[in-house]
């Protein structure tokens, strides 16, 4: 069965993710389907995932993109490491973009937030990619309300599946969302003993035109942004099924 939040009043709906560095739509679509958004920046970070990488198109093929740390380690956690502070990465990145979309419809409006994000002058990451969620969000129209930090719950010592428990009751949350790639990780039973219905966001075939090139799905949202304008990217958002 389909769920719709718009159809349930008065019950509170939440998601808790990783931060990522402008991450793909389905992302955004999971931050477009909830009242509040709780970024768990507490967590280890995974050498070799998406919290700071990601891929744009360049002359048809996607391109791996990544933001450098200093001392990335798997035993260490987001909010423990930093981005690294020389200019000569975030400029060879901004070329990137440029020869990959200096001719899309709306590069001059994206290359602009983009050269903001990547100049962010707080260094430590979960600062780091806490801006760049809230300058895409607003960007691209969304009021979700951003829970900045997981640590303010003081509950990291609690494993997977009861810390999200715990938040969503401390939020009073009556409907939890998580991406459909964690249906193995989470109970539905679990969750409904404490008054929560849990259920998995699954994003469609989101197509738009890329150019002479044929679509490529699961590009960063930069590619998104470069080639639709924001109330564009509103439908693109919409186009999900919550089961």
């Amino acid at each position: 069965m389909l769920f719709n939040p718009a159809t349930t009043p008065r019950m509170k709906t939440i998601a808790i993710m990783q931060p990522y560095f402008l991450p793909y739509l389905g992302y955004f679509q999971l931050i477009a389907a909830v009242d509040k958004f709780v970024v768990l920046d507490d967590v280890n970070y995974i050498r070799g995932g998406w919290i700071n990488r990601n891929r744009m198109l360049m002359n048809g093929v996607p391109h791996l993109f990544t933001v450098p740390l200093r001392g990335a380690s798997q035993n260490r956690r987001i909010c423990d490491l930093a981005v690294m502070e020389e200019n000569g990465w975030r400029d060879k990145l901004l070329r990137s973009i440029n020869q990959a979309y200096g001719r899309a419809p709306y590069y001059t409006q994206v290359i602009a937030l983009l050269e903001a994000m990547l100049h962010f002058p707080n260094l430590q990451l979960d600062q780091f990619l806490l801006n760049s969620l809230q300058q895409t969000i607003q960007y691209i129209g969304l009021n979700t309300e951003l829970a900045p930090t997981s640590r303010a719950y003081g509950n990291a010592e609690l494993p997977g599946e009861r810390r999200i428990i715990d938040i969503c009751v401390r939020e009073g949350a009556t409907n939890y969302i998580n991406p459909i790639g964690g249906t193995g990780l989470y109970s539905h039973e679990d969750f409904r003993q404490h008054g929560i219905a849990l259920h998995f966001l699954k994003s469609r075939s989101s197509s738009y035109n890329q150019g002479k090139h044929p679509h490529t799905a699961g590009l960063s949202i930069i590619d998104v942004m470069m080639h639709n304008a924001p109330a564009t990217i509103g439908q693109l958002l919409i186009e999900k099924d919550l089961i």
